[in-house]
């Protein structure tokens, strides 16, 4: 009877599924599948879940065992992105085209982070010449900018970037080494100027940037570059707020630009602007300074670029981007347009003045309205269709073309429609806007100076005269 007699305390438990049960000797292969070789990892969609039917045992829960400090991790799962880093420092697509230089993908958001790699400063000397004594030059200056690396060892700026230049060196992020540069090209309509480095030092390592297509409105920007107030390599981020036919400042022109809210700032110029997909989308070039605006700078877009580099190539020189070599005035106004003959189907704009150096000065008259150019119809406004939702200045149009292009102009004159075909030419003004990077040209007879006349040569009299007067007007005063 007492070895029947029951103990008194708690019943004791069966085991269950949460307490680990008595278990042969392990086998070498019991090894790999021990808890020690497992790594926990949380619920997702890939994931598969393992759940135990067994029921919650009465009482406080039992503790897991604990795993090593430094279990094996296993590898991460692929990410799919719109290209993939690959070891020789290339980018494949996934998508079956190539992507741009030296891309690398965030794995938080999947999204591509532009190749900051082939951005570089641009140091240069410059030594502008005196118009007002053109046997003469002016005290040498030095300034920085950025570029960026492009196929075929080439390095593309801005040409207000290496103006006048004695001098240029370009210099690779994270290197201490400057590398003698080359100029290769200056586009002062487009400022655009494409370097290259003999230095075979200078090309390990680096991938050339890939150009995308042009950007459409609110699409993301990445502005990369070397402005002021620090050494290092800069990124700012915006959108594409406005398209449309810009004024260039330096090369005194109008063409197509982007224009966006991404700080640009002094040093930024010559730097590239990047989308979401990691593709240079333009080159960062000029900015707006006024009191009533904020966070407006303004992009070379691609189409621009692609044409300096097309022009490049086909004539190993920089030609120009042609133009009609005509002012004109819109036709909004019915009267105007019902006095110069037109019907209430047609549209166009009337020219107001013919450049006689132009060679379209043979073909078109003042008074004569444009109605088409290309085929593409002209409205009222000067403006043709862009894209879906979107118009532009005709004048875009012209911009595609290339020196010695011929284009067929349809024209209303005297209430007859007439077809021309010209072709075009670079602008050449009875006075030059700039002399493309190079030095006055004069000629010394009897004591008498003699040179050509220039808008660098009527800007540097001016001030001269300024400075002189300027003086004696506070002495009067």
């Amino acid at each position: 009877m007492g070895d029947t007699k029951r103990k008194r305390g708690r019943k004791p438990k069966n085991p269950t599924p949460s307490q680990p049960l008595q278990s042969p000797p392990s086998s070498p292969l019991d090894d790999v599948f021990s808890l020690s070789n497992v790594e926990i990892i949380p619920s997702t969609s890939s994931a598969v879940e393992i759940t135990t039917t067994a029921s919650r045992p009465r009482g406080r829960p039992k503790k897991l065992p604990k795993l090593p400090d430094n279990p094996d991790p296993l590898p991460p799962p692929p990410i799919l992105s719109p290209c993939r880093h690959v070891s020789n420092g290339t980018a494949i697509g996934l998508g079956g085209g190539s992507g741009g230089g030296e891309l690398a993908v965030d794995p938080i958001g999947a999204r591509v982070v532009p190749a900051m790699d082939a951005v570089v400063k641009v140091f240069c000397v410059h030594t502008e010449p005196n118009f007002s004594l053109p046997w003469q030059r002016k005290r040498q200056y030095s300034s920085s900018s950025s570029g960026f690396v492009i196929s075929r060892r080439r390095v593309l700026t801005n040409a207000h970037s290496v103006e006048h230049y004695t001098q240029v060196k370009v210099k690779k992020r994270g290197s201490d080494t400057k590398y003698l540069a080359t100029v290769l090209s200056i586009g002062t309509e487009c400022d655009i100027a494409m370097l290259t480095v003999n230095d075979d030092e200078f090309w390990k390592g680096v991938s050339p940037v890939e150009f995308g297509e042009l950007p459409a409105l609110q699409d993301a920007v990445t502005v990369v570059g070397y402005p002021i107030g620090g050494d290092t390599i800069s990124v700012t981020s915006g959108v594409v707020s406005r398209i449309e036919i810009l004024s260039y400042v330096h090369g005194s022109t109008e063409l197509l630009g982007l224009q966006i809210d991404a700080a640009i700032n002094s040093g930024n110029s010559g730097g590239p602007a990047f989308n979401d997909k990691g593709n240079c989308v333009g080159i960062a070039f000029q900015s707006l300074k006024h009191e009533d605006a904020e966070n407006i700078g303004y992009v070379i877009p691609t189409p621009v670029i692609q044409h300096f580099i097309q022009d490049y190539e086909k004539n190993e020189a920089y030609t120009g981007f042609p133009i009609l070599g005509i002012e004109w005035q819109k036709m909004e106004n019915p009267d105007l347009r019902k006095a110069m003959g037109m019907k209430p189907e047609q549209k166009g704009v009337r020219i107001r003045r013919v450049d006689p150096t132009a060679p379209e000065s043979g073909v078109l008259k003042s008074s004569d309205i444009v109605l088409s150019f290309d085929g593409v119809d002209i409205a009222n406004d000067g403006t043709v269709p862009f894209r879906h939702g979107e118009r532009i200045g005709f004048s875009y149009l012209v911009s595609q073309k290339y020196a010695g292009d011929s284009s067929a102009i349809k024209v209303l004159r005297s209430s007859a429609i007439l077809n021309f075909n010209i072709k075009l030419t670079s602008h050449r003004r009875l006075i030059p806007a700039h002399n493309k990077g190079r030095p006055p040209s004069y000629y010394i007879i009897a004591g008498f100076v003699f040179t050509t006349v220039s808008v660098p040569y009527l800007r540097s009299e001016v001030c001269c005269l300024l400075q002189n007067i300027l003086p004696v007007t506070i002495i009067i005063k």
